[in-house]
């Protein structure tokens, strides 16, 4: 999976189109990511007694996990799509793809 955990992202697709933000979890057997403030739920739990006796429960808001192809990559400032290519200590290291993501020789910049 080309996304990772604290990676800036732009939601491309779905109710939170447009919305930026950074990668909380990743999830890479099942192809998603949680992302910080997109793809809010309101989940109902059952009110319990902690061992002070305060309770906890009642409607919660959180973040739900959303498919890694409907986020894109940010990278100065912009979207861009991430590719592989072996550096000189001949490590795999990301890459952003396309026009946005050349440096001003040509070359594919890091991200």
């Amino acid at each position: 999976m080309k996304i990772k955990k604290g990676d800036e992202v732009v939601v491309i697709a779905g109710r939170d189109k447009g919305a930026k933000g950074k990668v909380i979890q990743a999830y890479p057997d099942r192809g998603k990511v949680l992302v910080e403030g997109v793809n809010r739920i309101k989940k109902h739990t059952r009110i319990t007694q902690t061992q002070r006796g305060a309770q906890s429960g009642g409607i919660v808001t959180q973040e739900a996990a959303i498919d890694v192809s409907n986020v894109m990559l940010v990278h100065d400032g912009k979207a861009v799509r991430v590719g592989y290519k072996i550096g000189e200590d001949g490590k795999k290291v990301r890459v952003a793809r396309g026009k946005a993501g050349l440096d001003k020789n040509g070359e594919p910049k890091e991200v």
